[in-house]
């Protein structure tokens, strides 16, 4: 293209000098026919060509410096164009190691929390007295609390907020909500502040919403910290208001209000404006480490149908306020039948799982279902054990030393050509991103089963395949 470019510039001025050079022979000509023809003496037409000549090189000299202009523009725009497209690449790869960054992060720290989770589940289990089954749930909604904002950082980091889809099921509110709050009165009873719940209904039976429970917690987790974090002295107040219905929905309302330092009437106009850069310097007193966390919220209850409102006076304290339109639902009331394992006929299970504190965990929830357990400390032996063994379903962890989950699923259904089976294989992973189950799935894998594992899902996935198992 730079060829062809440079080869019509050069024709265009070609045919510019092209243009004086004939006006320059016409001039000529014309002098000659003055002064032969017209008897026009020699110094008049002399006189004549040195003033066209003048004229002609200022107009030359006017064409030459434009046309150094235009090119000296266009080899700016161009450098600069070339900056971009650098600065782009940069940027690119910047998102790239952002993204690496992220996953290995939420692995990290999701496979400690993982084991804590579960060890604290395999505490709750055995006998404890009262206070130590509160203590109990304290640290385990604690650590549920944890594992929320390692999830809302990686969801707002990975995709947009706009993108997410939400998970309605039947919730009762209170029911969930119960414990969430009960950590938070332990964070601030701690910081010698008051903490108050309660939750108002419009009837005396409670009854069940259609909502995304784990979206809710998520505002509720991200207004709750700042109130606790930016209030000194006083208390913290939340009600969860369920007293207003339409026809078969319900419109629940949820205030957090606390008595700390408030905000100016200029910053609660301008609080949810600047989603992209919440760190405005003159807002920086009230958003520092909670700007991001106010803008998602916001973003979530819009999600969800809502708006997140503010009503703030400084010194005074602040009252953030939301209201979501739920559909409502039975209460259906079921049994506690945790305790009762839902697997009655043998059903051995393959445990690909190269951690001890994680295999243990694993050990307890399967086993609590009825389900027999074998261990592989890797993908080569998990391998080796299929060959050798029946197996009605197979965990592989999908990052082993010596062969990797992936590896390990692809050799074991090179097995399975030859021996006839098709034993379902699910991924069990702490990097559980959308790229993640997507490669689970591409590789052969059944089912992906996030860490730290929840226990209904794993009964799901056990009678999803027992019954298969059993009809087969």
């Amino acid at each position: 293209m730079s060829f062809f470019s440079q080869f019509f510039k050069s024709i265009k001025k070609r045919r510019i000098l092209s243009f004086f050079i004939f006006v320059s022979i016409l001039t000529i000509l014309l002098g000659g026919y003055l002064f032969l023809e017209k008897k026009i003496d020699l110094e008049t037409i002399a006189l004549f060509l040195f003033f066209l000549t003048i004229a002609q090189v200022f107009v030359l000299q006017y064409f030459f410096k434009n046309q150094l202009k235009n090119d000296t523009r266009q080899s700016n725009l161009n450098l600069r164009i070339n900056e971009l497209k650098t600065s782009l690449k940069e940027s690119d790869r910047m998102i790239e190691h952002k993204s690496i960054y992220l996953s290995n992060m939420s692995y990290e720290v999701r496979t400690p929390l993982s084991t804590v989770l579960g060890m604290l589940n395999m505490l709750k289990q055995t006998n404890l007295d009262s206070d130590q089954k509160a203590q109990v749930e304290i640290a385990e909604y604690s650590s549920k609390h944890l594992l929320q904002l390692v999830n809302m950082v990686t969801d707002n980091a990975d995709v947009k907020i706009e993108s997410l889809q939400l998970n309605l099921l039947a919730i009762d509110l209170k029911s969930d909500l119960f414990h969430l709050f009960k950590v938070f009165e332990y964070q601030a009873w701690e910081k010698g502040l008051e903490f108050d719940f309660k939750f108002l209904y419009e009837e005396k039976d409670t009854f069940s919403v259609l909502g995304d429970s784990a979206r809710i917690q998520q505002v509720l987790i991200n207004l709750i910290n700042n109130a606790i974090k930016f209030t000194n002295s006083g208390k913290i107040s939340i009600i969860v208001d369920q007293t207003v219905s339409i026809d078969e929905d319900q419109i629940v309302t949820f205030y957090i209000k606390d008595t700390g330092v408030g905000m100016r009437q200029e910053e609660i106009k301008r609080i949810f404006n600047n989603a992209s850069s919440p760190y405005d310097a003159s807002m920086m007193r009230y958003y520092k480490g909670g700007g991001i966390g106010l803008s998602i919220s916001h973003q979530l209850v819009k999600l969800m149908g809502g708006d997140l409102k503010l009503e703030s006076k400084e010194n005074e304290g602040s009252t953030f306020y939301f209201s979501l339109q739920l559909k409502k639902t039975l209460n259906i009331k079921t049994e506690n039948t945790e305790q009762q394992p839902i697997l009655l006929d043998k059903f051995s299970v393959l445990v690909a799982e190269d951690n001890r504190m994680n295999q243990k965990v694993i050990k307890f929830l399967l086993e609590r279902q009825g389900a027999d357990c074998t261990f592989a400390k890797n993908g080569i032996e998990a391998v080796d054990l299929y060959k050798i063994l029946d197996f009605d379903m197979v965990f592989m962890d999908i990052y082993m030393p010596d062969m990797d989950g992936y590896q390990a699923t692809k050799a074991i259904q090179e097995t399975e050509k030859y021996i006839k089976n098709n034993t379902p294989i699910i991924a069990v992973s702490a990097s559980a991103f959308e790229e993640d189950i997507n490669h689970a799935k591409s590789a052969g894998i059944d089912e992906f089963l996030a860490k730290p594992i929840e226990t209904d899902r794993l009964k799901e996935l056990l009678v999803k395949y027992s019954k298969k198992n059993s009809s087969t």
